[in-house]
Parts: C-alpha cells; sequence; structure tokens
C-alpha cells in the first residue's frame, strides 16, 4: 500500500481546511497528496511558537488533555465492540495502545497533581463506529502525537520533565510505526520528522469538533475516560 495520505484520513475536510488557515487553500490541496507523518505535511503543518513561552504547566496541561482524547477514543471503541470484532492481530494494536494512553493519563496527571484539569468531553461521532473508521483516525491520531511531541518536548524547562517527556516520544512513535503496519502503510516515509508546534497541532482538534462541552447524547454514546 501507499503512504497514508492526508486525503485518506481527513474527517470530512477539517485537517484540509487546517492546512489551509495556515498555509493558504492552494497549499492544502497539494498537500491532501502527500504523506502523513512526511517532511512536506509536518513543515506546512507547523507554525510560528507564539511570542509568550509557554510554561511547563501549559504544555502538560495541554498533553493531559491530547491524551485523555486519544485514552477516551480507544476506550470507547472497545465499549462499543469495534476493536472486538477486528482480526485478532488488530485487537491486540488497539487494546496495547489504548492501555498505553490511559497510562499516560494517569503519569500526567500524578506530575501536574492539583494543576490538573478535569478532562473535557469528547464526541468522536462515527469516527469510533466502524473498525475501518476507527482505523483511519488511530493512525492520524499517532501520527499527530509524534508531531506534537517533538514540538513541545524541548520547550520544557524542567530538565527531569524533558526526559520523560522524551520517554513518551519514543513509545508514541513506536504506536505510530505500528498503526502504519497494521494498515500496510510505510512506517518509515521520511528519513527525518519535522516537529510539529502546539498551537498548529490545538487548531487541528478543534476543527475535528472531537472536543465538546457537553457530549451528543445517544445510543452509541460511552463513557469518557478521565484516569
Amino acid at each position: 500500500m501507499s503512504d497514508l495520505t492526508l486525503g485518506a484520513v481527513d474527517r470530512d475536510g477539517a485537517l484540509t481546511e487546517v492546512v489551509g488557515e495556515l498555509c493558504g487553500s492552494t497549499r492544502a490541496d497539494f498537500l491532501r497528496g502527500a504523506a502523513l507523518g512526511g517532511a512536506a505535511m509536518l513543515g506546512a503543518l507547523a507554525v510560528p511558537a507564539a511570542a509568550a513561552e509557554l510554561t511547563d504547566v501549559q504544555i502538560l496541561r495541554f498533553g493531559l488533555r491530547f491524551e485523555q482524547l486519544q485514552a477516551t477514543f480507544y476506550t470507547q471503541t472497545e465499549e462499543l465492540g469495534v476493536i472486538g470484532r477486528m482480526r485478532p492481530d488488530k485487537q491486540t494494536w488497539a487494546k496495547t495502545l489504548g492501555a498505553h494512553e490511559r497510562a499516560h493519563v494517569k503519569i500526567i496527571k500524578q506530575v501536574l497533581g492539583p494543576k490538573a484539569e478535569p478532562a473535557p468531553a469528547f464526541d468522536f461521532g462515527d469516527a469510533n463506529e466502524t473498525d475501518a473508521n476507527f482505523t483511519k483516525t488511530a493512525v492520524a491520531m499517532e501520527d499527530l502525537t509524534v508531531a506534537l511531541l517533538g514540538g513541545v518536548t524541548p520547550k520544557i524547562q524542567n530538565r527531569a520533565l524533558t526526559a520523560a517527556l522524551f520517554g513518551l516520544l519514543t513509545v508514541e512513535a513506536r504506536h505510530a510505526a505500528w498503526a502504519r503496519s497494521i494498515i500496510g502503510a510505510n512506517p518509515a516515509p521520511d528519513s527525518f520528522d519535522e516537529a510539529k508546534q502546539l498551537p498548529a497541532v490545538e487548531v487541528a482538534l478543534k476543527r475535528t469538533r472531537f472536543i465538546v462541552s457537553k457530549p451528543r447524547m445517544s445510543a452509541n454514546t460511552a463513557p469518557q475516560y478521565t484516569g
């Protein structure tokens, strides 16, 4: 299978719109065919750091929210019975990544202590209601996580936290490679990864509409994972 592209995983054009806002519509249209995780894709999505430097707490709070999103995504998919209907190797992959993301939530909450914020409500629509939708979204999430950690880890001022986040980054990189191998995509499309700055990731998350103030109630509504 060829490299996974933005066009193949984009949910309702949300990520393409983000690229358009950051880089212009012409560039966005071009990048729909670019490999996720490739230098062209990540370089285009990178935006300049904010003038005011982010604090360690701000970075960790965003990291916690992102990990809670992933943990809830995997947990809800399992609660919906989707993972149980996958082929055995995919079940192992999905359950392992879900367990890791839940562990990451607990670790970051322990580091933040009383400064940890409550988890928001998440609504994934139909992104985790079928094997195919779940898989596409999971692959995109794991690639985005690696790009995010690559961008924010060097900004951490506390050296002990920097070391811890590098440990998290390497595990997430393994997740992304495993996810790509599951769908037959090239797990390492480039020799060098460009990091993505936190503002670009935050905009991308908002455009997916996965984070909501209150979940839309339906027959498929599943618990939110808070750790």
